[in-house]
């Protein structure tokens, strides 16, 4: 069974770096994964959140360093250690690869998991925009694959931790605020 599922993470793999790949995913791929082109627009959103968000803004510029903290840390320091699998970069031939290759282990993806935790974060306290951040975090995960770094079940695996962190975080701190600090609760 865990043969059969790694030939279809590998027949995903290859069908989106080598399929799908195309001008536009070359230039566009590399862009949107490096994740030092987003600082920018985390900045952009702490300050509207500290400037606009009141109490709640704020509280939130101060949970959303636990949920990076949290996923960033189970991904690259607790699974990727554990499972050790290799990135299809070094695994396999032929692979589109679009930046430097990269010899760090590669389940689950720790963008995946940042972004999917990110997504959740603020999907829960803005309803409103849930498919937007969730269609973020998706391109970012599709964008490791697409360069070349990441198997399609290393960016679900990392999803599924991310949604798993935030949620943490969020329920964590409801429960501390209901218990110990009403007047700080978010919900």
């Amino acid at each position: 069974m865990l043969e059969f599922i790694e030939r279809i993470d590998i027949w995903l793999f290859y069908f989106i770096n080598i399929d799908l790949q195309n001008p536009f995913f070359d230039w566009f791929m590399p862009f949107i994964t490096e994740k030092y082109h987003w600082f920018p627009v985390w900045g952009v959103i702490a300050v509207l959140l500290i400037w606009k968000g009141g109490k709640r803004g704020r509280i939130m510029v101060v949970l959303i360093i636990p949920v990076i903290f949290l996923s960033d840390q189970m991904a690259a320091h607790v699974l990727k250690p554990y499972f050790e699998r290799a990135r299809p970069c070094v695994a396999l031939p032929d692979v589109h690869l679009l930046v430097p290759k990269k010899s760090s282990l590669s389940f689950p993806s720790a963008h995946a998991s940042n972004f999917f935790a990110v997504a959740t974060f603020f999907g829960y306290y803005f309803r409103k925009y849930r498919l937007l951040f969730f269609f973020i975090a998706f391109l970012v995960g599709l964008s490791r694959i697409s360069i070349g770094v990441h198997y399609p079940f290393d960016v679900l695996g990392g999803a599924v931790l991310g949604v798993l962190c935030a949620y943490a975080v969020i329920y964590s701190w409801n429960f501390i605020a209901q218990k110990y600090f009403p007047n700080l609760k978010t919900d």
